[in-house]
């Protein structure tokens, strides 16, 4: 399929800008207390994605960052957003719950019907929506019982994904969603029932080796047509420009410090209004 089949779907994104963005914990394997971000870098770098994102003609919405909140860049965290319904997330670690009511109150002013959650997960980082199917891991975060919620609070099938690879310990940093139907993922990051299930249910799914040194490869934003992804991502960059998708690579490296990429500082609001 030829680029110009692609079809280029308009998005609206939440986004924070690291004003206050530190690496003041360990809390996923990425994250290193003796390693920490050069903040204007980090900065620079999210307003490039930003403006990516303004220039391919979405549209971006932004929540305030919150002094002592360091990990709020990562809004995909968040919650979940579907026909203007927005689920807030119920983090494992206690270092991001007071992110949790900044979310809620900035849907409730945005016109979304805000739902707090009972079980623990952690938003768009462990759950994507697929078409009408919603992808929901768990194994390291978000509990497999927040999955039945889930599908209660949307009304649509929800289909579990135990993760195994701690590096990977979001779905968002193990797979990518580049359309209604199509996938990227990292089959090694899942455990074998579920890599038998995305076989089963993506045949044409691009399939990656776990990249060497450890990457956020998949951690990639698509409308459809254009695809946002790291730079130097090789294979993959090689086999999205084969089916037809644009690649469009950003570099949010210092952002990476905190465990988390493209996808993580996006969280997609649909339905609501602006």
């Amino acid at each position: 399929m030829s680029s110009t089949q692609r079809i280029q779907q308009p998005r609206r994104y939440l986004m924070c800008r690291p004003e206050h963005f530190a690496v003041s914990s360990e809390i996923n394997p990425w994250m290193n207390r003796g390693r920490q971000p050069d903040r204007a870098r980090a900065l620079a770098q999210w307003q490039a994605l930003h403006d990516t994102y303004l220039r391919l003609g979405h549209e971006v919405e932004l929540i305030d960052p919150v002094p002592g909140l360091d990990d709020m860049v990562y809004t995909a965290n968040a919650g979940l957003v579907i026909d203007g319904i927005a689920l807030g997330a119920r983090f494992a670690v206690a270092e991001r719950r007071g992110e949790e009511p900044h979310f809620l109150d900035w849907c409730a002013a945005h016109g979304f019907d805000v739902v707090e959650p009972v079980a623990t997960q952690e938003g768009e980082g462990d759950l994507m929506l697929v078409g009408d199917t919603i992808l929901a891991g768990h194994g390291f975060r978000s509990v497999r019982a927040s999955h039945d919620e889930v599908a209660r609070v949307f009304g649509r099938e929800v289909v579990s994904l135990r993760l195994v690879n701690p590096t990977y310990y979001h779905l968002d940093t193990a797979l990518c969603v580049l359309d209604e139907e199509t996938i990227a993922y990292l089959p090694a990051a899942f455990d074998q029932p579920s890599q038998d299930e995305l076989a089963v249910r993506f045949p044409d799914a691009i399939r990656l080796p776990t990249p060497a040194p450890d990457a956020l490869v998949v951690n990639a934003t698509s409308d459809g047509r254009h695809v946002i992804i790291p730079p130097d991502t090789g294979h993959f960059e090689a086999e999205l420009r084969e089916r037809g998708y644009l690649p469009v690579p950003v570099d949010v490296s210092e952002l990476h410090l905190g465990g988390g990429g493209i996808k993580c500082c996006t969280l997609e609001l649909r339905g609501g209004r602006s």
